[in-house]
């Protein structure tokens, strides 16, 4: 009888620590949900397009191109991303194709003449943001987000990304550079 008593308690111990560990761990799992007040955005320029191409309005990747896409996808590996955004040429769409299939996400388009309204977008929508586009458009739209003006940039240039962090509507800049050499 004894005996009996005591597994019996034991048993309703063991389970009452079950239900306290199920709520703490719910409790830490709400705790460590990201603070929707604090998200980034990524801003880059498509990759090397191919000017032997036919396609002169929208030409493909070059084969070098297609490889700085890769390393840009290596470069966000660890970088949690929500939403991936780009302009609808190949060139755009297929440096941002590479880190989409990495974090199993779609790319959505945006258009390039409406940075302004895109830039609002980005902003509400409080999401960690991968954005593709051109030289004319990267910096600008990385100005709109945190209210600075901020031109085009060389044709040349291929390594940059602006990192913008928001942080309740506010936002800071950081410029960043890929360490990616073209093999071709």
């Amino acid at each position: 009888m004894v005996k009996t008593f005591v597994n019996k308690h034991y048993r309703m111990m063991k389970e009452s620590l079950i239900i306290i560990l199920i709520i703490l761990g719910f409790q830490s799992c709400v705790g460590a949900q990201k603070d929707s007040e604090i998200f980034t955005i990524y801003l880059v320029r498509h990759s090397e397009k191919d000017l032997t191409s036919n396609n002169y309005s929208n030409p493909p990747l070059s084969q070098c191109g297609a490889e700085r896409s890769e390393n840009l996808s290596n470069f966000l590996s660890d970088v949690a991303l929500d939403v991936i955004y780009s302009t609808d040429y190949i060139r755009t769409q297929n440096t941002a194709l590479p880190t989409a299939l990495s974090k199993g996400l779609e790319i959505s388009e945006y258009n390039p003449q409406e940075l302004e309204d895109f830039s609002k977008l980005l902003i509400d929508s409080k999401q960690d943001a991968l954005v593709v586009g051109h030289s004319n458009t990267t910096g600008v739209l990385a100005g709109l987000l945190v209210g600075e003006e901020i031109g085009a940039f060389d044709l040349d240039i291929y390594d940059r990304v602006y990192q913008v962090l928001i942080y309740k509507n506010s936002g800071r800049l950081h410029l960043l550079h890929t360490a990616f050499d073209c093999s071709e």
